[in-house]
């Protein structure tokens, strides 16, 4: 498979840090092609502005999609964009591995989605859900919280963790046409022992291993 991974994480020594290395090294050790998107190491600016184009549709007014839409049909988008777009059209697996802060994602990976799904060449004109561009490619939530497991249950503390990714899962990913894959999930990392730890990327690997068997879990069931 060709698989992208984008890393939201700004601490080489955090669980999100051995999480992505293990993955990018045992998805290329089971033969698998692995691009990746380190967004802090790539020092991504995640503001969203004329600077994503190398075309000017209007130059009194900027309506973000019109100029997407209009970059597209110019080969107008900025080298930075063009790259990570071209990513997403090459992957059949997208991970996106990262910790989930404020019930989201960080601001460099919201920034990205901003950025890089452009209306014209990721959705629009009727090439959303079923219909979407991504039809066919997979994607994956890998995170990390700061709670443990009983806190996202949906009698927890914070509610049922499917809840809150699901404008995630269904507002982004479904809405461009990629299947959605279970999210995987390392609670509480800060405060669990280091062999606790090995043993979570050891789960990790061996999900990874099969990863390429399996199937959408369907957003519509939560």
């Amino acid at each position: 498979m060709n698989i992208l991974i984008v890393y939201a994480h700004h601490e080489p020594k955090s669980m999100n840090a051995a999480m992505f290395r293990t993955a990018v090294d045992f998805l290329r050790a089971q033969g698998h092609l692995v691009q990746t998107t380190d967004l802090y190491a790539m020092r991504f600016d995640p503001v969203s502005d004329r600077s994503n184009f190398k075309t000017v549709h209007n130059p009194e007014f900027l309506k973000q999609q019109l100029e997407e839409v209009y970059a597209t049909e110019q080969h107008g988008f900025n080298e930075i964009i063009e790259n990570e777009i071209q990513k997403l059209e090459w992957c059949d697996l997208m991970i996106w591995q990262f910790p989930l802060w404020w019930f989201s994602v960080p601001a460099i990976l919201k920034g990205w989605v901003d950025r890089v799904f452009a209306m014209g060449r990721v959705y629009g004109q009727g090439r959303i859900y079923e219909h979407g561009v991504f039809n066919g490619k997979k994607a994956l939530l890998s995170l990390t919280t700061g709670g443990g497991a009983a806190d996202y249950m949906a009698d927890g503390f914070n509610g049922d963790l499917y809840g809150i990714l699901r404008p995630i899962h269904r507002g982004i990913l479904e809405f461009t046409g990629f299947s959605v894959l279970a999210p995987h999930v390392v609670y509480g990392p800060a405060r669990r022992a280091p062999e606790e730890l090995e043993a979570e990327l050891g789960r990790w690997k061996t999900r990874l291993s099969q990863i390429d068997r399996e199937e959408n879990i369907g957003v519509g069931r939560y």
